[in-house]
C-alpha cells in the first residue's frame, strides 16, 4: 500500500511539472456540456518515460513494463484529481474514467525496439515497443466498443445501479472481450446485463506495417532468399486516418496476442504515431568537392562531369548524355512530402534499343531514395481484398506507383500495356491521385464509397521509337519530331513531363561501342576502364542525389524571365499559327527543370544558366511530342536564324542533343560545350525578344 501511495505521489509531482493537470481540466469543459451524458469519459495524457524515470525510476519502470497497472495508477490520480477540484460533476466511479498514455519516447536500447527485418515474436507482450516501418495496406474507418456498462441483474445487489461496472477495451482484446452476454457480477455471482444506450463506440482502422528495406526487392528483377513479414498495426479514435498508404512511419506499439478461436494472431496496438524520414547525408563526398572545384568557373560543367561519368557500369561514356541528364534531374527532384511545392519529373522514352535503356534505367532507379520497378503480373495503383482481423471491411493494398511514394517508379515498356491501364496512368500522371472504388455489399456497407488517394512518385516509361516504315523494311529518312512512339497515344505522352528520344543515327559506332565495353567488363572485371574519369561509385551517386533532394533553392529574377518569356514567346507564336499551344503545365515543367538543374549543381539559386538547359529540354519534348517540318537543313546557320516551321509545333529549331553538343570527358571539350550553350543561350534571348518583347508585367502577374 505504501508503495502504491508513493507511485501516486510521483504521478502527481510529473503531472504537476509536464502541464498534464491542466490539460486534464482543460479537457474536463467538453464533458461538462449538458448534452454530453455517456458511462466512459476518456482522457489523453501524453506522458514521456524518460522524463518519469527522472522523477521516480519505479514509475517509470512501472510505464514501460506493465503498461496496464501504470494506466490504472494513473486512472486513480486523474479521479481523486477531478473529485478534489469538482472538474466534473457526473463522473461518479473511477470506473468511468477510461486514462489512455500516449507515450512519446522510448528508451534508445534494442530491447524496447521492433525490427520489422527480423520480426522477432517476442514471449513478454503488452510492453511498449518502437517500430519504423512502410505502410503497404489500410483498411477503411470501422466503428469498434470503446466501453460498455453493465449492470447486476439481482436487484438487492449495489451494482444493480450506477456506474459501477463499465468493460473497456484494452489492448489486443477483441470485441467479445468488451461486450459479452456471459459476464458475472464480481459482488454477488449473478449474471450481468448491458445498458445498451451507454454502450460507446469509437473508431478503428487496421494497417499493415513492414521494413522498408523490403522495398529494395521491387528495385530490379532479381532472385532472393529473403522474405519480409508485414505487421497489423490497429489504430483507435484519433489515430485513425493519419497514416497513408506509402508512407514511413515510426509508432510506439504494444504488442498483443489477439485470441480468435481456434486461432492465434499477433498484432500490435499502436500508442503514438510520427512520420518518420531516414536520415541522409548533410555533406558531399570529397570526390565532388574536388570536381565543383575544378569546375567552379562554369555554371554547366559539373553537372555535365555527373552526367558523363553516370552509369559507367552499364554503358560507356558519352552515349545517352541527355538521357542520363534527365534521369539525374528527375531523381533530384523527386519529393515525398505533399505539402512540398515540388514538381515531380516524369519521363518518356523513346528509344530503339530497349535493352541497353532499360538497364540505364534501372541503374539509376538504384539511387533513388525510393524505386520501385513495376512487374508485369503486379497491381499498378491499388488493389482490394477483404479484411483477415475480424473488421468485416475492404483492405486497400499498394500497388507499385503507392509503394513509390517519394521515389521513382519504372514502368518498362509500355506496348505490353493495356489499353485500360494506359488510360489509368494518363489519369493519374494529370491529376496525381488514383481513384479507389469500394463497393459496399462486398464489404459489408450499406453504400458505396470512393477514395482518392495521393500518388507523388515520378514515373519513368519506355516505347519503340522505330517508324513502321523501318519495321517493314523500307527506308525512312524523318526529321527530328518525326519520331513514332509505337502505340502510345498522343495524348499520354502529353500528359509525361518529357520526352526523351535516344535514338542512335550512327548506329554502328554506337554498338561497336556497348561491345567492347561489356567485353572489357567481362575481361577485366573489377577495374576502372576509363581512368582519365572521376571515378565515382554507385553509392556516391546515392549519396549524392539524396544531399541535392534536400537543398531548398530560389528562383532568381533572371532565370523566372526567361522561363516566363519563352512561355509567352511560345504561345503566342503557336496561337498565330493555328498550333497546339502551350499549357500552363509547360511553365511547372520549366521551373521543375532548372531547379532540378541547379540542386544538381549544387547551388541554392536558381540562375538564368539553369533556366537555358530547362528551355532546351522542353523544346526538344514539345517537339518530339507535336512533331515538326522543317523548310530548311538544321545547319548551325539556319538554327541562328531562328526560323519558325510551318506548322507551328516547333518554336526553336535546335539541334536534338542541345544540351550535349559534343564529347566530353576534358576541358577542352566542357569549354566547347560552353561556348556551344552561349550561342543557344543568345538565340533563346533573341526569340523572347522577338516575340513576347512587353511580357514582363504578364509574366509577373501569370
Amino acid at each position: 500500500m505504501a508503495n502504491i501511495v508513493t507511485l501516486q505521489t510521483s504521478i502527481l509531482s510529473y503531472l504537476n511539472t509536464s502541464g498534464g493537470l491542466k490539460k486534464l481540466a482543460k479537457d474536463c469543459e467538453s464533458f461538462n456540456d449538458s448534452h454530453y451524458n455517456e458511462a466512459m469519459y476518456r482522457f489523453c495524457i501524453t506522458v514521456n518515460p524518460l522524463d518519469v524515470i527522472e522523477v521516480d525510476p519505479e514509475l517509470g519502470d512501472c510505464i514501460l513494463h506493465d503498461h496496464q497497472r501504470a494506466t490504472a495508477l494513473f486512472q486513480s490520480v486523474c479521479f481523486t484529481a477531478l473529485k478534489k477540484l469538482s472538474l466534473v460533476e457526473k463522473i461518479q466511479t473511477a470506473c468511468q474514467m477510461n486514462v489512455i498514455l500516449k507515450l512519446t519516447h522510448l528508451p534508445p536500447f534494442p530491447e524496447y525496439t521492433l525490427d520489422l527485418a527480423s520480426f522477432p515474436r517476442m514471449r513478454h507482450s503488452m510492453r511498449p515497443v518502437l517500430m519504423e516501418g512502410l505502410v503497404i495496406a489500410t483498411t477503411r474507418v470501422t466503428k469498434y466498443t470503446r466501453a460498455a456498462r453493465f449492470l447486476c441483474s439481482n436487484d438487492r445487489c449495489p451494482f444493480s445501479m450506477g456506474f459501477h461496472t463499465i468493460r473497456v477495451h484494452t489492448p489486443g482484446a477483441t470485441e467479445s472481450a468488451t461486450v459479452r452476454d456471459n459476464f458475472i457480477c464480481m459482488a454477488c455471482n449473478s449474471p450481468l446485463s448491458e445498458d445498451v444506450k451507454f454502450r460507446v463506440l469509437g473508431d478503428k482502422q487496421l494497417v499493415e506495417l513492414i521494413h522498408v528495406d523490403a522495398l529494395d526487392v521491387f528495385r530490379a528483377y532479381q532472385q532472393t532468399s529473403l522474405r519480409y513479414q508485414s505487421v497489423t498495426l490497429f489504430l483507435r479514435d484519433e489515430l485513425c486516418n493519419v497514416m497513408s498508404i506509402g508512407r514511413l512511419y515510426r509508432v510506439i506499439g504494444i504488442p498483443a496476442h489477439v485470441h480468435r478461436s481456434p486461432n492465434v494472431t499477433w498484432s500490435v496496438e499502436a500508442n503514438s504515431v510520427q512520420p518518420w524520414e531516414p536520415e541522409y547525408p548533410h555533406e558531399i563526398n570529397d570526390k565532388f568537392k574536388e570536381l565543383l572545384e575544378v569546375t567552379r568557373d562554369s555554371p554547366w560543367s559539373f553537372s555535365a562531369m555527373l552526367t558523363h561519368c553516370f552509369g559507367l557500369d552499364v554503358v560507356p561514356p558519352g552515349l545517352f548524355n541527355t538521357l542520363k541528364l534527365s534521369l539525374l534531374l528527375s531523381l533530384v527532384q523527386t519529393a515525398a512530402d505533399a505539402k512540398n511545392k515540388v514538381f515531380n519529373l516524369d519521363l518518356l522514352i523513346t528509344t530503339d534499343d530497349e535493352l541497353i535503356l532499360d538497364r540505364l534505367m534501372a541503374y539509376g532507379l538504384s539511387l533513388a531514395r525510393r524505386g520501385v520497378r513495376h512487374p508485369a503480373s503486379g497491381k499498378l495503383f491499388a488493389s482490394l481484398s477483404q479484411d483477415q482481423h475480424g473488421a468485416g471491411t475492404a483492405n486497400i493494398h499498394a500497388g507499385s506507383a503507392l509503394l513509390a511514394n517519394g521515389g521513382v517508379c519504372m514502368l518498362g515498356d509500355l506496348s505490353s500495356f493495356r489499353k485500360d491501364k494506359l488510360d489509368a496512368i494518363q489519369s493519374v500522371l494529370d491529376s496525381r491521385t488514383v481513384s479507389v472504388f469500394i463497393p459496399g455489399k462486398k464489404y459489408g456497407e450499406d453504400v458505396d464509397q470512393r477514395l482518392c488517394l495521393p500518388v507523388l512518385c515520378s514515373f519513368w516509361a519506355l516505347t519503340d521509337s522505330t517508324p513502321p516504315s523501318r519495321r517493314s523494311g523500307r527506308a525512312h529518312d524523318a526529321a527530328l519530331g518525326a519520331a513514332e512512339m509505337g502505340e502510345i497515344p498522343p495524348q499520354l505522352a502529353d500528359s509525361f513531363g518529357l520526352v526523351v528520344q535516344c535514338v542512335d543515327h550512327a548506329r554502328k559506332q554506337a554498338v561497336l561501342a556497348q561491345t567492347v565495353h561489356t567485353l572489357q567488363q567481362a575481361v577485366k572485371p573489377g577495374e576502372r576502364l576509363y581512368p582519365s574519369l572521376f571515378n565515382f561509385s554507385s553509392q556516391d551517386y546515392k549519396e549524392l542525389v539524396a544531399y541535392a533532394q534536400n537543398l531548398k533553392v530560389d528562383l532568381s529574377a533572371s532565370a523566372q524571365k526567361m522561363i516566363h518569356g519563352y512561355y509567352m514567346a511560345s504561345r503566342t507564336v503557336r496561337s498565330q499559327s493555328h498550333s497546339i499551344k502551350m499549357s500552363i503545365a509547360s511553365v511547372k515543367l520549366l521551373i521543375s527543370l532548372a531547379e532540378a538543374h541547379c540542386k544538381l549543381s549544387l547551388r541554392r539559386r536558381v540562375l538564368e544558366e539553369d533556366a537555358v538547359i530547362a528551355v532546351l529540354l522542353c523544346e526538344n519534348s514539345v517537339t518530339l511530342k507535336h512533331g515538326t517540318r522543317p523548310r530548311f537543313t538544321m545547319t548551325a546557320q539556319s538554327i541562328r536564324r531562328r526560323r519558325l516551321s510551318p506548322t507551328g509545333a516547333s518554336v526553336l529549331v535546335i539541334p536534338p542533343d542541345a544540351a550535349f553538343p559534343g564529347e566530353l570527358g576534358d576541358a577542352d571539350s566542357l569549354a566547347r560545350r560552353d561556348r556551344a550553350l552561349d550561342q543557344l543561350h543568345q538565340d533563346i534571348l533573341r526569340f523572347i525578344y522577338a516575340y513576347a518583347p512587353r511580357e514582363d508585367a504578364r509574366v509577373m502577374e501569370e
